[in-house]
This record gives C-alpha cells, sequence and structure tokens, in this order.
C-alpha cells in the first residue's frame, strides 16, 4: 500500500461550493456571487494563497455555516487561475485543483471563512493485475459513456489514460461525469482507489443503460412522427389535386377533419382504432357516395356522444333533501333511499351500480320523482318511455349495414343528456312486449346489470361505452309484469297511494297553485275551501294517486275563469255547495258500497295494479237441488276458492250448527258486483266462506269489516300479498276492523301511519276466527280455541 505525506495548511480562504464538487488534479469552473465568495477570492489573489473548495450539504441554503453543519468534511485545496467579470455581481473563475484535504479548524466566517486544513492524499492498497483490470475496466466504460451519449472527449483525456495512477484517473473521471452532488462527494470523501473506481464503475453502467433507454424511446418517437409527417404530406398532395380536379371538398379533407375531432376525444386505444379505420374508409371513397352517406352519420352519431364527459354529483345531503321535501310530499321510503345513496357516495364517490324500480299505482309522482332526484342530485335527466316497446332494436339499436339504422334508446338517452353520468328514468318498465322481433326485456338485461353496462355495446354504435356511472331509475305499475331476471337486477321501491289527508296537502300546496297558473288565476281571485277539497277527493275522485284530482281541479279553476271574465264576479269562492252547480252530480257517494249490517253480503279487499280496491261477495241461497252458480267475470282461481268456501263450510258445518245437507237442498249464487271488471286470485277465500255461513245461518255480516286471506278446506287462513294497498282501500271507504291473516301480521309495519291509526287490524289463523268477528251474532269457537 502505497501513501504520501499529510501536510497542513493554515488559514486558508474558503469557498462554499453550491451544487458542485471539486476534484484534484483538474481545472475547475464556477461562477462566484455571494459577498463571502467574493471577498474570500479578492484576499487570495492579494496573497497568491491557496484557496480551500469546500461544498455545502444543501444547494438551497444562502448563508451556510459551520455551526449548522452546512458544509462536509472533505474539499479540494486549489490555486486561482483566472478570475472574470461577466456581470456587475458574477465573477468567473477559473481554478487549478491540487489536493485532497479534510477541515481541522475554522477560524472565521466573517468577513470571509478561513479555515485550517491537512491533505489526505488517497492510496492504493496493491497496484496488481487486479487494480489494472479495474482501471482498463474503467477507461472501457467511461469510453462507452462518452460514445452512447454523444460526447466530444474531454481535454487531457489520453494522457490520464496513459499515467498508469488509479487515483488520477478516479479524479478525472469523477470530474468529467455528471454525477449529482452527494454521490460525487462521496467519491471524493473515499480514500481507498480501487473502491473509489468500482463506484464510478456502477455509475457508468448505469448511466450507460439509462442513455440505451433513452435513445430508443427517442428513435421511436422519431419514426412516429416521420410516419405522421409522411401521411400528412400525402393528404396535402391529395387535397391539392382535388381541388384542381375541382372535386370541392375532397373526402381526404372531410376524413382528415373528422380524425381532428377523433383525436379532441381522448377514446381508448380500441375505440380510436375503429373510428379512425373508418376514417380512412371515408377518404378513400368518391365524394357523394351512397356508401360514404352511411360513414358519415355513423361517425357523427359516434362523435355526438359524450366521451369521457361528466357532471360533479351533488353530495350535500341536507341541501338535497331540501329539493326532494320541496317538490313532493311523502314518498318517505324513495327520498330515504335517494339521501342513503347521497351519503354513502359522499363517503364512497367510486360507488357504481345504482339501480331502483318505483312500483306503485298510477299518479303517485313515481316519474316526478326521478325528475327531483336528478336535481337535488344535480345530474342531467332523460327519461324513456318503453310502454309498448316489443321490438329489441329500440334498446340495442339497429346494426348500421340496414337502411336507416340509428342507436338504440338507451344510447340516445344517453346523447340527449350530454353526460356519462346522468339520471335515466326507464318508465313503465312493467308494459314492455315482445315478438318475433326480439325481447326487449331481455336487452335490457345488459343495460341494467352493473357487472355487465361497464362496456355496453349498441348494435349501431358497436364501441364498447360505459354506463356504469350512469343512475337508471325504472317506474312500474304491477311488480309482478316485470320478468324475474330483469327484476332480479333492480332494488325494488314499493310506493302506496295517497291517504285522504295526504291528498288534501298535496293539493293546497302543489296542485291547486299550479292550476291556478296554468289558467291565469290567483288565490286572491279563486278560493277554495279546504272542506270543498275534501268533498271533491271523496265525491268526484277514487284513485290511489292524484292525477284525477288535478284534472278536477283544473276544471274548478276553468269554470271560475269564465265566471269572473264574463263579468258576473269578480272573485269566486268555492265552498262544498258550490261543487255540484259547477262539476255536476258526485260520481261516487257514500251508498255505493254500503256500510249496513247485510245478511250474505261481506266487504273483501283486493289488489289490482292501479291500487287496493274493496268489493263486495254476494250470497244468495234458493231451494233447489244443490246447483251452484258464480257470476261477476271471476277467474279461474278464484272459481275455486268458492268451491273451497263450500267444502269447508260443510266441514265444519258441526260447529256451526248448519245443516250438514245445505249442499243438496239448496241452489248457491255467488256474485261479486262490477261484472264486467275481471277478477282473480286467491285472497277473497274468508271473504266468499264468510258470506256463505252469513247466508246460511242468517246472521248479517258487519258493515264496518273488510277481511282478505286464503282459506283452505280445513279452515286455515293463508297470508297474501298486497296488505298495504289494500289496507288503504279498507281506510279509503271508512272501514273501522280489517280482518288479515295472521302471517301478515308483520307487514302491518308498512302500512302508512294514518292507515293504522284509522283501521283495527285483527289477525287471524282460521276461518272460525274471522266469524268470531266478522258476524254481528258470533258463532263457532272462542278465538283462542279456534287453532
Amino acid at each position: 500500500m502505497t501513501m504520501e505525506e499529510n501536510k497542513e495548511f493554515k488559514s486558508l480562504p474558503m469557498i462554499p461550493l453550491r451544487g458542485l464538487v471539486a476534484f484534484p488534479g483538474n481545472v475547475f469552473h464556477f461562477e462566484a456571487g455571494r459577498r463571502k465568495t467574493i471577498i474570500a477570492l479578492n484576499q487570495a489573489m492579494e496573497k497568491a494563497s491557496p484557496i480551500f473548495l469546500l461544498a455545502q450539504c444543501s444547494m438551497e441554503e444562502d448563508d451556510p455555516s459551520f455551526e449548522h453543519n452546512s458544509f462536509y468534511k472533505i474539499g479540494v485545496i486549489a490555486h486561482v487561475v483566472q478570475m472574470v467579470r461577466v456581470s456587475k455581481d458574477i465573477i468567473r473563475v477559473v481554478t487549478d485543483c491540487k489536493a485532497r484535504a479534510r477541515v481541522t479548524g475554522v477560524l472565521q466566517e466573517e468577513p470571509c471563512f478561513r479555515v485550517d486544513v491537512v491533505t489526505e492524499p488517497c492510496y492504493v492498497e496493491e497496484y496488481d493485475q487486479q487494480c489494472k483490470a479495474m482501471m482498463r475496466l474503467a477507461i472501457s466504460c467511461f469510453d462507452r459513456f462518452h460514445m452512447e451519449a454523444a460526447l466530444s472527449e474531454a481535454e487531457g483525456y489520453q494522457k490520464v489514460r496513459r499515467t498508469g495512477d488509479p487515483n488520477r484517473l478516479a479524479d478525472y473521471m469523477a470530474q468529467n461525469l455528471p454525477m449529482e452532488p452527494e454521490m460525487a462527494q462521496e467519491v471524493l470523501e473515499e480514500s481507498c482507489a480501487e473502491r473509489r473506481l468500482q463506484m464510478l464503475i456502477a455509475f457508468m453502467e448505469s448511466e450507460i443503460e439509462l442513455i440505451r433507454t433513452e435513445n430508443e424511446i427517442q428513435d421511436r418517437v422519431k419514426k412516429q412522427m416521420d410516419k405522421n409527417q409522411r401521411e400528412y404530406y400525402l393528404r396535402e398532395q391529395i387535397k391539392v389535386i382535388s381541388e384542381e380536379l375541382g372535386d370541392g371538398d375532397s373526402p381526404a379533407a372531410e376524413a382528415e377533419e373528422y380524425r381532428k375531432r377523433i383525436e379532441m376525444l381522448q377514446l381508448s386505444d380500441e375505440n380510436a382504432e375503429k373510428l379512425l379505420k373508418e376514417c380512412a374508409k371515408l377518404s378513400r371513397m368518391p365524394f357523394g357516395s351512397h356508401e360514404a352517406t352511411v360513414v358519415r352519420t355513423y361517425m357523427d352519431a359516434c362523435i355526438a356522444l359524450p366521451w369521457n364527459v361528466t357532471t360533479t354529483d351533488r353530495v350535500d345531503v341536507a341541501a338535497a333533501e331540501k329539493i326532494l321535501d320541496r317538490d313532493h310530499y311523502g314518498l318517505k321510503k324513495v327520498k330515504e333511499r335517494i339521501l342513503e345513496l347521497l351519503a354513502v357516495r359522499q363517503l364512497q364517490p367510486d360507488i357504481r351500480g345504482q339501480i331502483l324500480c318505483l312500483v306503485g299505482p298510477p299518479g303517485v309522482g313515481k316519474t316526478s320523482i326521478a325528475r327531483s332526484v336528478a336535481q337535488a342530485m344535480n345530474r342531467r335527466y332523460v327519461r324513456v318511455s318503453l310502454g309498448g316497446v316489443h321490438d329489441e332494436a329500440e334498446i340495442r339499436g339497429h346494426r348500421k349495414t340496414y337502411i336507416g339504422a340509428m342507436p338504440g334508446r338507451i344510447m340516445a338517452a344517453v346523447k340527449q343528456a350530454g353526460s356519462m353520468n346522468p339520471l335515466i328514468l326507464l318508465d313503465e318498465i312493467d308494459k314492455l312486449g315482445g315478438d318475433f322481433r326480439g325481447d326487449p326485456a331481455s336487452a335490457l338485461l345488459e343495460v341494467l346489470d352493473p357487472e355487465q353496462n361497464v362496456s355496453f355495446h349498441d348494435h349501431y354504435i358497436d364501441l364498447p361505452f360505459d354506463l356504469s356511472r350512469a343512475l337508471f331509475i325504472t317506474t312500474a305499475n304491477d311488480e309482478g309484469a316485470i320478468p324475474g331476471p330483469l327484476r332480479d337486477r333492480m332494488e325494488v321501491i314499493r310506493i302506496p297511494g295517497y291517504t285522504l289527508e295526504e291528498k288534501v296537502h298535496i293539493a293546497l300546496e302543489h296542485l291547486y297553485p299550479n292550476q291556478l297558473k296554468k289558467n291565469g288565476l290567483d288565490r286572491r281571485r279563486v278560493k277554495l275551501s279546504e272542506e270543498a277539497l275534501r268533498g271533491l277527493i271523496d265525491g268526484y275522485t277514487r284513485e290511489a294517486g292524484v292525477r284525477n284530482l288535478e284534472r278536477m281541479l283544473g276544471s274548478l279553476c276553468r269554470k271560475a275563469a269564465r265566471k269572473i271574465v264574463s263579468g258576473e264576479v269578480k272573485t269566486v269562492k268555492i265552498i262544498p255547495e258550490e261543487l255540484e252547480p259547477m262539476l255536476g252530480p258526485a260520481t261516487f257517494t257514500p251508498d255505493d258500497l254500503a256500510t249496513a249490517d247485510q245478511v250474505g253480503v261481506c266487504n273483501g279487499l283486493a289488489w289490482t295494479a292501479v291500487g287496493g280496491e274493496m268489493l263486495q261477495v254476494e250470497v244468495a241461497l234458493m231451494e233447489g237441488t244443490g246447483k251452484l252458480e258464480l257470476t261477476g267475470s271471476l277467474g279461474d282461481v278464484m272459481k275455486e276458492s268458492a268451491r273451497i268456501a263450500i267444502s269447508c263450510v260443510r266441514t265444519l258445518a258441526p260447529k256451526l250448527s248448519i245443516d250438514g245437507e245445505f249442499y243438496k237442498k239448496q241452489d248457491i249464487h255467488i256474485h261479486v258486483p262490477e261484472g264486467a271488471v275481471p277478477k282473480d286470485g286467491p285472497s277473497a277465500g274468508v271473504t266468499l266462506t264468510t258470506a256463505l255461513v252469513s247466508a246460511l245461518t242468517d246472521n248479517p255480516v258487519r258493515g264496518d269489516v273488510a277481511m282478505t286471506g286464503e282459506v283452505t278446506l280445513r279452515g286455515r287462513v293463508l297470508p297474501i300479498g298486497g296488505l298495504r294497498e289494500k289496507a288503504m282501500a279498507a281506510y279509503t271507504h271508512k272501514m273501522k276492523t280489517v280482518l288479515i291473516p295472521k302471517g301478515n301480521a308483520p307487514h302491518v309495519a308498512e302500512v302508512d301511519e294514518a292507515v293504522k291509526a284509522g283501521l283495527e287490524f285483527v289477525p287471524v289463523e282460521s276461518i272460525l276466527q274471522v266469524l268470531q268477528t266478522a258476524l254481528v251474532n258470533p258463532i263457532g269457537v272462542p278465538q283462542d280455541e279456534g287453532k
């Protein structure tokens, strides 16, 4: 191992280097501008003194200090060769670096740095074959680095190569390689020549690989640019030739315009490639050809879609709740579900796959609540009517090879909305048809499946389009009419009909003001009393929703407007006594469904697609031979229920004190009024049985009791569906007691609060319990024994 002797230098002016590291044996250039640096240089020049070049640890520090450990410990002793002022504040300095040295003491920091240093020469452990091999490898790497980086050979390189001194070689390479200051300082502080060369070889190998990668990328970019320039040149030539021939706007120019529009859309590679192929096809077609027109129409339809265009959701739950409450009264379940959706979206903005189905009778606000939801969420709203749609191509579109082909209704709705995350209302989804042209309900399976609609394929567009960001809301009157697989993809929210109090509130707050505005009136000129409004609801409308009520309010406003315009009166006050002169006799009267106690007449409850209904079952007995007559447009299931009721009564005849031979001696006629209306279902079983027992025992049925439930041959009462709608019907017709199957008792919680407060629900398990409550003179066994 060889090592030179250490030498001490006292009170050398020190130059802080920022972002630079000097190495011995090299000419080192730097620019000086800081006050302390310029003072130190001037003092060195005056006294012909060496200077000490020391790198500071942080480039951002403008006023470094030894007290704050701002400097490294090892630097380089150098002589100032030249100083040139390049500007008012900047001096360019050329130095000759002599030796590596370590700071041993700090004498002063003002007005400039002065330090004591001692030289620390580097050493060679053993100048053997391994050392020579390492030098040769370092030289090879240095040459390859210069070749890859396309750098010219630095001055003095050939001389350094021939010296055979590993330390001199390492200092020269370190000074001429683009190393970070931190790594360069590590090389400077390393004393062993072999390890210094190893560090430099590792750095150069890494840089060579990086430069090769950069060159490969640059070559690919250059080739692409050359290709684009060539295509541009050729297209310009075609354009000029077409202009010279007088062809007007050439297909190539038109295709170029389409190409620019496609590039602005920032489509996925797959979609962009397909559309660019269509552009290339268009550029080769004769101007005015039929095929060119088809391609143009297709391109326009694709470009018009809102690719990557979205609106920002409003996730303020409180603000959304105010909007929903402002626009609609009631509909608590729908509002709660929408507010839950907004709350979840606030916590998880990327949630997708929200598909809701609102099921309820007409006129309860299913369509209008969807518009309010869109406003509450700050989304664009578009409605797609599915009623009567029977062609699968209406949903998915026609293939563009057909004449007059166009996108389906879903893509047309997205285009109309102008964003990828609209609220799309699929109205009347239960009224989809189907014939030899396909099943549109099956086509909707992909649209309403969160796992599939991420890449929805319209037959005409023929590009994957992401529908998962859209919020789909569907509406239906009859849940049973929706195909099972389609219903399984949606979250069903059932909307009941409105109670009287709700209708009054909706009419006063929404319907009546709207009709006044439509007819050019105001509340000062037309006054509607609440009593008249209640009379209008009871006598002229009988519906689950409020559509007919709004129509009647409009009729009142028109008649009031005529009176005011004719000069008869200046203001119109509508009271209950004015309803008949203005609207004619009441359509519905309290006598329509008698509430008096009658023999053989029982009030039943039925479910329909437009809400609940109450119907009476009448049983008449006549002397005869045991014939059974069923009238009233009864369906097969209801006819079977009538036969089961007779068999049930025969089974229980001894307990009911009924002649067991009644079915042989008497003819039985069962009729359900409103014979033109078809009726079916098993839930009339208890009503039929009760009416039959009443007729056989001459025992009246309470007129304020309504009932529903399926009955078995053994007299058990089985659960039914549609309890909420049936309870609403009983409440509307002013019943007091409703008999329901015990299995439906938990469903009473879903009934409207006003209905629960106005009705007494009596769960029953057997027909004997029904008779105990329904008949004026109870027969059979007590309720606790009728199990």
